[in-house]
């Protein structure tokens, strides 16, 4: 029906009606809205360091002590699961070796067996017979406490080993006892079938000497190689001199890049520019959403992204599932000057569930005018660039940021030709032979772990509310 105003006894309009009123009035409009813009906390909160040559070298300390990863499985049924033979690089006493043949060897002499929650998997003070891969499951590594309390020293899960650091003992036992909490299942390897394919196999044979050797020279507890310090000292003892050796193959980072082409015809950009302008309202909105892919990289790229660079040592699992004070508390203990934790919004919502049930109220820190719910001080942003797996976990990560404080850095590079914004330039493509402008589009950036400890992950973080 045609809007029309008021109606008189015969049925008539008395007046105007608003839909043919708005034809001589000129409408209020918005700016073009963008529902995927999110508050991108990571990159307002990174210390970003310009790279001028467009490398990023990080010059450390002699590592002896080798980070460890984590291993891959092939699955073809449930009493067929294999571990895939080139992740066994990711065991500290493999790292390295190269012969593709040899570890598809030792990927065969792995046996499956299946564990019972509750099930003792191994007993601290008993030799070790057996090298373990966690196929999936968690498990508790614990020990008996100074007064015959039960003490949990942390967890296992997918992915993790149990064994390879007795390589090079004359009598290895294990030091803490591996309870399985949940059903799992885990592979095996006889030290005897390891030993005998060492005995065969020169290469290998020789690869784990240089290994055990390298693990006797002296270092610091942070694996690094240490130089003699005396203290206490009293008369004129010689005093014993060294030098701190450096990492002769340093990482360096390339800058990555996103980028997209964006489209305008010109007829657009010539007669509908009042009163926005079209290119520049395409334009804004075409950066964000490459800032929008620039902060998913920094978190998920396999090259330099948190979650696939955070050293295996710095990776914790929850002690029951959801994310607790106490987990967070334990990830907070692996680093000094944590500055800020960055969690999926449904893992921010599982810890305060968590701190409810306790009766704790979290508090909150003023970052830049805005308050941010914070734990012991340290801010926690969301972040919905964390993954959330299909078994509903996710992953809580804590950062120490600045090269000052040997943290977590942004790297781009300033200056470039055509900069639009920091790090981004626009480039003017031409106009093609259909009347379409072309913009090059481009974002440089990168992210460096300046030393391990800058990063930590809490893992297996479930996020699905728990039955009371």
């Amino acid at each position: 029906m045609p809007d029309i105003g008021p109606a008189a006894s015969d049925g008539q309009p008395t007046s105007i009606g608003t839909r043919a009123a708005r034809q001589l009035a000129t409408t209020t409009k918005s700016e073009p809205q963008m529902q995927g813009i999110t508050s991108r906390w990571l990159l307002k909160m990174l210390p970003w360091v310009d790279v001028k040559g467009g490398t990023y070298r990080v010059n450390r300390r002699l590592q002896l002590r080798v980070g460890r990863g984590k291993v891959q499985f092939e699955q073809n049924g449930a009493d067929d699961i294999r571990v895939i033979p080139e992740t066994l690089t990711e065991l500290p006493a493999l790292r390295g070796y190269s012969d593709t043949g040899v570890l598809r060897e030792l990927s065969s002499r792995f046996q499956v067996r299946a564990m019972r929650p509750g099930e003792v998997l191994l007993e601290a003070g008993q030799p070790v017979t057996e090298a373990y891969l966690v196929v999936h499951g968690r498990f508790t590594r614990f020990t008996a406490g100074k007064y015959g309390e039960e003490a949990v020293l942390g967890t296992v899960t997918d992915g993790d080993q149990l064994g390879d650091e007795a390589i090079g003992r004359a009598d290895p036992r294990w030091p803490s006892s591996v309870r399985a909490d949940t059903a799992g299942v885990v592979l095996t390897l006889p030290w005897g079938t390891l030993q005998d394919l060492v005995g065969r196999t020169p290469s290998l044979a020789a690869h784990l000497s240089t290994y055990a050797e390298q693990q006797k020279r002296p270092m610091n507890r942070k694996g690094e190689a240490d130089f003699p310090v005396q203290a206490g000292h009293t008369g004129e003892p010689t005093i014993d001199g060294g030098f701190v050796d450096y990492d002769l193959t340093p990482r360096e980072y390339e800058l990555s890049l996103t980028q997209t082409v964006l489209r305008v015809h010109t007829r657009v950009a010539d007669l509908y520019n009042d009163p926005m302008d079209q290119t520049e309202q395409q334009l804004r909105l075409t950066i964000e959403g490459i800032r929008e892919r620039q902060e998913w990289e920094l978190v998920n790229n396999r090259e330099f992204g948190l979650l696939h660079n955070a050293d295996h040592g710095q990776r914790i699992s929850s002690l029951t599932g959801p994310p607790t004070p106490d987990d967070l508390d334990e990830l907070l203990s692996m680093r000094r000057k944590t500055r800020l934790f960055l969690a999926h919004p449904k893992a921010v919502a599982a810890f305060f569930r968590q701190c409810n049930k306790r009766g704790l109220v979290p508090g909150s820190a003023d970052v830049d005018g805005h308050q941010v719910p914070a734990w012991r001080g340290v801010p926690i942003f969301p972040c919905g660039k964390i993954p959330v797996s299909a078994r509903h976990t996710s992953s809580i990560i804590a950062l120490r940021t600045g090269e000052a404080d040997q943290g977590v850095v942004g790297l781009h590079q300033t200056g470039i030709p055509e900069e639009y914004q920091p790090g981004l330039n626009v480039r003017f493509m031409g106009i093609d032979e259909n009347a379409i402008t072309k913009y090059l589009v481009t974002a440089y950036y990168s992210m460096a772990v300046l030393v391990p400890d800058a990063v930590g992950v809490l893992e297996n973080v479930q996020l699905g509310r728990t039955a009371e």
